[in-house]
């Protein structure tokens, strides 16, 4: 298929790389020039990579990214044409997805949203989960590209109901992974060795898929970014968006956000999400790691 893939940020440019491996025409569009996938044509703005393209596939930052990258200057609706595909693979606004469908259907173009969960290596190895919102035919036909990318999509409903259950999917990592690490910060205030620790945790029903990506990422202290806390710290705000424009309470959540709010004033928005640990361990005076390291 002939795809133009703009943004290529952690996730995005392997993922572009993958769409090229697997015998695509891939043109490619970064707003910060210089990056390039080997093998793929690049253009130097939205509406040059999508001129011709079959579908246009989009993974950039947020809900303003996606906008500007569609309709600003030199964007992608310069470039329509009927019975064009536009999937997102960014994290944005449900309504705002919802409006951005209506305006491109009304040109003939049909649109897909479709998050993404597996982090860095799941972009670099194909192995993403796709997240989609759209109708069947034009998911189906995104099929080639979906395995080329990732293992598995669901198919959540209609335009922005991927962009809905990709919130949702993020409220419970932040949640699940702020309490993990309230725990090792309790653990390593009473003296327990993490390591001994996590044992017991992966072998009870405290276990999670979260909790066994992070520790060993965590024992060695590494917190450079597979998901950057500033991007997980955007999702948090557009769960709580969400949630306040259907009404609904989330005082966990809203606790969280605050969390992600000081690391940020501490300087961690470019490190991982999981670098939150830290400013539990700052304000209890402990450190959280294994003897043996």
């Amino acid at each position: 298929m002939r795809v133009a893939f703009l943004g290529l940020g952690i996730m995005g440019r392997p993922m572009a790389a993958n769409l090229v491996k697997a015998g695509h025409e891939v043109t490619v569009w970064n707003r910060t020039p210089g990056k390039q996938v080997e093998g793929a044509s690049s253009a130097s703005s939205p509406a040059e990579a999508a001129r011709g393209a079959e579908v246009v596939w989009m993974c950039v930052s947020d809900t303003k990214a996606v906008e500007s990258v569609l309709f600003g200057p030199d964007g992608v609706e310069q470039s329509l044409a009927e019975g064009m595909i536009v999937a997102d693979s960014s994290t944005i606004s449900p309504s705002a997805t919802r409006s951005f469908a209506e305006r491109l259907r009304a040109k003939g173009v049909q649109y897909v949203d479709a998050p993404m969960t597996g982090s860095k290596a799941g972009a670099e190895g194909g192995t993403l989960i796709f997240i989609v919102g759209g109708d069947e035919p034009t998911i189906a036909a995104l099929g080639p590209l979906f395995a080329a990318m990732g293992k598995q999509f669901f198919r959540m409903g209609e335009t922005s109901k991927g962009q809905a259950a990709k919130l949702v999917m993020n409220l419970q990592i932040a949640l699940i992974y702020e309490g993990f690490a309230e725990a090792l910060t309790l653990a390593a205030k009473l003296g327990l060795d993490a390591a001994t620790l996590l044992p017991l945790v992966q072998a009870s029903m405290v276990r999670s898929g979260v909790v066994d990506y992070k520790a060993p990422f965590i024992l060695k202290r590494d917190f450079s970014a597979n998901f950057p806390l500033r991007l997980m710290h955007k999702d948090l705000r557009l769960a709580l968006d969400a949630a306040k424009e259907v009404r609904v309470k989330l005082p966990g959540l809203e606790m969280v956000e605050e969390i992600y709010e000081m690391a940020t004033e501490d300087g961690h928005e470019n490190l991982d999400y999981a670098a939150t640990l830290t400013l539990l361990e700052k304000w209890a005076g402990v450190e959280v790691k294994s003897a043996s390291a």
